[in-house]
């Protein structure tokens, strides 16, 4: 098959790139938003990965969201829609659903999003299924909830490099549960879609199976290190303080990033394991392992 994919140089396009390369053609766009730009697209599918993600450092405007996440991708759904195409795969993420979750997040919860991150990425999905699909073609919006695997630097790199350096934990007063995914699962999820023409179109969320919280995600790592875990039942008072402190005085902690570490998001992946019709390829605990002992080469 011949595929077209966007965003190829970020982390989840460089590792997609290299894993459906032995069995298909790869042809990666380099696209950002213009006004007025038209696409012309053959055969095959198109993986539209391209977007904006958070941006921690507060520097973009309201409106890169809306130009990255929306209107590129209603530039090129609407190619797609004009073309020969068969296939399309957008990235979004449930971060276009809730910021925060009660209970478990599935596909028929009302969105509700609050970021300019979300809201866009909602807009994006709002138009694709609002667009009448022509006889022949298959649609499919991937919901993602926090995606890790080798090399990616994120807010697991930064709990890696705390336990590898001795240093210990003090947020273990707050009890949460998170979903994770795996890279690796996810690449399966989308080589699924793309060889399996009896999976329907629609919105997918895609997640491991099991469900961590950070103290355990703290023990596991301090295993894969040979090291024993210190975790610190500090006053959740004094650490929700620092890290409005950290908002202003630019401190490892802030509040964002507290908020990441420490809240409960569970997602469920019932629907996107029984379209597919078989289990995921790498445990949750697996993949995370995986994920850690490449953190070795980083720090």
């Amino acid at each position: 098959m011949n595929i077209l994919l966007t965003g190829s140089s970020g982390f989840v396009g460089t590792n997609l790139k290299n894993y459906l390369e032995n069995s298909s053609e790869i042809r990666c766009l380099s696209v950002r938003y213009k006004e007025n730009q038209f696409f012309k697209f053959d055969e095959g599918a198109l993986i539209h990965l391209a977007g904006k993600a958070h941006d921690l450092k507060k520097v973009s405007s309201s409106q890169d969201y809306y130009d990255a996440n929306f209107k590129l991708t209603k530039q090129l759904f609407d190619a797609f829609l004009v073309s020969e195409l068969g296939v399309f795969i957008f990235m979004s993420t449930v971060k276009a659903v809730a910021d925060e979750v009660e209970g478990i997040l599935d596909e028929d919860a009302k969105p509700n999003p609050k970021t300019h991150y979300g809201i866009a990425k909602h807009q994006a999905e709002e138009y694709i299924l609002s667009q009448k699909l022509p006889k022949g073609k298959r649609v499919y919006i991937l919901r993602p909830c926090m995606i890790h695997g080798p090399e990616n630097k994120g807010n697991l790199n930064l709990l890696y490099q705390l336990v590898a350096k001795g240093l210990p934990w003090p947020l273990g007063t707050f009890e949460n549960q998170r979903s994770f995914l795996s890279i690796e699962n996810l690449c399966f999820v989308i080589k699924e879609l793309l060889e399996n023409e009896m999976i329907p179109s629609g919105v997918y969320q895609v997640a491991d199976d099991e469900v961590f919280s950070t103290n355990e995600l703290i023990r596991l790592l301090a295993t894969t290190l040979g090291k024993k875990s210190k975790i610190l039942n500090l006053s959740k008072n004094m650490i929700r303080a620092i890290a409005k402190s950290g908002d202003y005085l630019h401190l490892p902690l802030n509040s964002e990033r507290l908020q990441k570490l420490t809240e409960n998001y569970v997602v469920s992946n019932q629907k996107i394991v029984k379209a597919i019709g078989k289990s995921l390829p790498v445990s949750s605990k697996e993949g995370l392992i995986k994920t850690f002992k490449s953190f070795r080469k980083i720090i």
